[in-house]
């Protein structure tokens, strides 16, 4: 099981990550293991002049699941330059739903991931 957690941290790590290369200042995340799926829940601010850039950010982690991506990449994801959207495009291929919520000054993300595979 210890795998699935690892792959939980690195999703963690590469939002926030993204989040830090937009500016943010107040960073907060949970994550919640039950019934054979892992939650996250994530919640950030953004600076005003990387506005246009959270515009793909739905797009990105609705990515549909690719399981033999993942089974190959999932070690990948914090390794690119913070902000990249393909980090983002690799963490919706990780996982098996997303919302994306968009305020002036915030972002709120809840990520689904199933871990009974």
């Amino acid at each position: 099981m210890m795998h699935n957690e690892k792959k939980l941290a690195n999703i963690v790590e590469e939002l926030t990550m993204y989040f830090f290369a937009m500016g943010a200042t107040d960073i907060r995340s949970s994550v919640r293991i039950e019934g054979g799926c892992g939650r996250i829940e994530f919640d950030a601010d953004y600076s005003p002049e990387y506005e246009d850039r959270l515009n793909s950010l739905e797009k990105y982690l609705n990515e549909p699941k690719n399981e033999a991506m993942e089974g190959f990449y999932w070690e990948l994801a914090g390794a690119g330059d913070p902000g990249e959207g393909s980090q983002l495009l690799l963490v919706g291929m990780m996982t098996d739903e997303a919302r994306v919520s968009i305020d002036k000054n915030r972002v709120k993300i809840n990520l689904l991931k199933n871990l009974d595979r």
